[in-house]
């Protein structure tokens, strides 16, 4: 049955994981609005103290308007104010009517919203929208690591401090599927690229809405200025939904930033059905590996996982 649930819809999961090009299709459906990259929650969540308090709203809010991202949405902030105060005065209803007054002017129905480790705020989200529906997109670590280098200079540690991340990440997945089944969706952007078709009926189910085939071809998304061309894959529109992106071999990656990768993250890889590989090293690569390249990306492992330790949710 379609439109069933009216909840929001949040896209989360790291970067370079197709959490843009799954937003795109969204939006280009005729009921959903979809933003990205708002930063509300990140940036702004219980950063103010207790919202009924008036002055706390207002600094609240004025910090909102002077982040970049809100100039997409353009708010009438006098409206803001006088629906904010007719109902519970939290930060989720706050985010919630920017977003649903985005939503309106575009003659949408339902909002949503794309930010890389949303899932953090898995919680919070589904305590204050009970019928909120978020989707966590993962990817294989090492293509994943890929992507996220352009150029062949590498900071040393780096492989650690992104195995760490995707680890975090994949963990969040777990535990939210665990403790919200009917609210939390995971879809590997391997099967997202591979059979798009099929991936976008399945997310149209779990959010309530029905397939269009408008969607596939992203037919009137809403766009957000050159970053989202240049978050889409590189390839020509139909590559990116037939796989054109997706496979390539981990060779791109030094043999030494694999194992490593693996090191930390093997267990959740096998979990997510990414097959290990099994790197070749000559005995002076070993000492390569052990006395420098592991030292110094546990070193960045560890300085992610204090750094994750330290975030408020």
């Amino acid at each position: 049955m379609c439109a069933m649930d009216r909840g929001p819809i949040f896209i989360g999961g790291l970067d370079r994981s197709g959490k843009t090009l799954l937003r795109l299709m969204l939006s280009s459906h005729p009921n959903i609005a979809m933003t990205r990259r708002s930063y509300m929650w990140t940036d702004f969540y219980k950063r103010f103290g207790d919202l009924s308090n008036r002055v706390n709203f207002e600094r609240c809010l004025a910090a909102m308007l002077r982040h970049k991202s809100m100039r997409f949405l353009e708010p009438d902030i006098d409206r803001i104010r006088r629906e904010f105060w007719q109902g519970e005065p939290t930060y989720a209803r706050l985010f919630g009517l920017f977003h649903l007054h985005h939503a309106e002017k575009l003659g949408k129905t339902r909002w949503g919203d794309q930010l890389a480790s949303i899932e953090r705020y898995a919680n919070p989200i589904l305590l204050a929208f009970p019928s909120a529906k978020i989707i966590h997109i993962m990817r294989d670590p090492r293509e994943r690591y890929i992507d996220s280098n352009k150029s062949l200079s590498r900071r040393r540690g780096k492989a650690g401090w992104e195995a760490a991340r995707w680890l975090s990440s994949a963990l969040l997945a777990k535990r939210n599927l665990r403790h919200f089944p009917e609210n939390y969706m995971v879809i590997r952007y391997e099967d997202f690229i591979s059979r798009p078709e099929q991936t976008l009926r399945d997310v149209c189910s779990f959010i309530g809405e029905c397939f269009e085939p408008s969607m596939l071809t992203m037919e009137g998304a809403e766009r957000f200025g050159e970053q989202d061309a240049n978050n889409l894959p590189k390839n020509s529109k139909s590559d990116m939904i037939s796989g054109g992106e997706s496979g390539r071999s981990t060779r791109l990656i030094r043999k030494r930033e694999i194992a490593i990768l693996q090191a930390f993250a093997k267990q959740e890889m096998a979990t997510n059905g990414y097959l290990l590989e099994q790197p070749r090293f000559s005995l002076a690569e070993w000492c390569v590996y052990y006395l420098v390249d592991w030292p110094m990306n546990l070193l960045g492992f560890t300085a992610w996982r204090l750094f994750d330790a330290r975030q408020p949710v």
